[in-house]
């Protein structure tokens, strides 16, 4: 779990990195020039020629440099160079769907991406399957670096429904000012994406340092369930909440939005975390093996973080909406920076269950900040 947890935080970061941020951007640029064709046309060519580029460079830099990265990652007593080789084969595959499914995205069809992800996520998941049982540690490595790339065949069949790529896409369409007006998102992406990623790798390997990788192996599996209840909060704000904010035009209009998140939503997610706190050691059985039964020891400060991360959420998905790029980058930078050292420093006292403390510490610290700085989109709803 602790090796599995480090290559999918390599994995977001190398995701970023290839693909440039550019998702919500595609989404937002592919939605407005839906009728435009010209300037849908210097869109989907500059993005596509762009990530091309960097996904070739970094596939080969992966490639080749892959003893170094599994030393970085995974450890110079664990030799998996040859995952990082399968990575950055599969890298330009991935990189294509997700610039797919992202143009898909921004034509409004929705069932589209949803059948993708059901269908691509049953596929991966056989696939997964089928290496862990045969290649055991190496299979779950091998799934993290490629299952994502299979998606490619059932997006690729979907958008020819909806528009010819290879009309769609030339070289002489490529224009500097749409990588300008994706740059905003680039730079969120990075610090949410790339850095993120990176300083989750570092805190791993920190506990790995000092309490060893079993400890670190319990506080993966308690992210990847948590990563898994937290969807129920990230897709409703994805798909509902987000375009909302987008269109609120004051603080009178984004407080509507804020207070319809809270009424609504995190009463029945309070719910949820109960039920999952009280059914940990089933959950915990459910999903692993009897030796994994310390994770169930971390819930109750999990949980306390995961509430304060959905209560956050609305608020930081404000900066998105209105491509308030430095406050995202700043509070963003924050929380990771108070998340990295009071996890250090609690790990110290309180071994593995100081990881989760420092997350509901650190998540409790966002909460207030980001309060704070919408305080008028917030405490409006109080004057009505």
């Amino acid at each position: 779990m602790a090796l599995v947890g480090n290559m999918r935080n390599f994995f977001s970061s190398v995701e970023t990195v290839a693909t440039l941020g550019f998702q919500n951007g595609i989404v937002k640029y592919a939605a407005e020039n839906q009728e435009n064709k010209l300037e849908l046309k210097k869109v989907i060519s500059t993005v596509f020629f762009s990530l091309l580029a960097v996904c070739l460079l970094l596939g080969v830099c992966i490639y080749f440099f892959s003893a170094y990265f599994n030393n970085e990652v995974l450890g110079i007593e664990n030799r998996y160079d040859f995952v990082f080789k399968i990575l950055a084969l599969a890298l330009p595959w991935y990189v294509a769907n997700v610039f797919i499914v992202s143009i898909i995205n921004g034509f409004g069809k929705f069932k589209t991406v949803i059948y993708i992800n059901i269908i691509g996520n049953i596929l991966g998941l056989l696939v997964s399957i089928a290496l862990i049982y045969k290649f055991h540690v190496s299979g779950a490595l091998i799934s993290v670096a490629l299952t994502p790339s299979l998606l490619i065949f059932i997006s690729f069949y979907y958008i020819n429904k909806s528009i010819n790529l290879s009309d769609t896409i030339s070289l002489g369409s490529f224009d500097f000012t749409v990588i300008k007006n994706l740059s905003s998102y680039s730079l969120m992406a990075f610090v949410y994406g790339f850095v993120g990623p990176l300083v989750y790798l570092s805190i791993r390997n920190n506990i790995i340092a000092k309490i060893g990788i079993e400890q670190a192996g319990y506080w993966s599996a308690m992210e990847r369930i948590s990563a898994n209840y937290l969807l129920f909060i990230s897709t409703l704000l994805t798909v509902y909440f987000l375009p909302k904010l987008i269109l609120a035009k004051d603080n009178k209009e984004t407080k509507k939005v804020f207070w319809s998140y809270y009424k609504t939503i995190i009463p029945i997610f309070i719910l949820v975390l109960l039920a999952i706190y009280l059914l940990r050691f089933f959950i915990v059985r459910l999903l692993f093996t009897e030796e994994l039964l310390p994770v169930a020891d971390l819930f109750l400060y999990q949980i306390i973080g995961d509430f304060f991360k959905a209560v956050s959420l609305i608020l930081g998905y404000q900066f998105s909406a209105k491509k308030m790029t430095v406050a995202f980058i700043i509070t963003e930078l924050m929380s990771l920076g108070i998340l990295y050292f009071s996890s250090s420093y609690l790990v110290g006292i309180f071994n593995i269950e100081g990881m989760v403390m420092a997350h509901a510490f650190t998540y409790g610290i966002y909460l207030i900040v980001l309060s704070v700085y919408f305080r008028k989109s917030l405490i409006l709803n109080f004057s009505r």
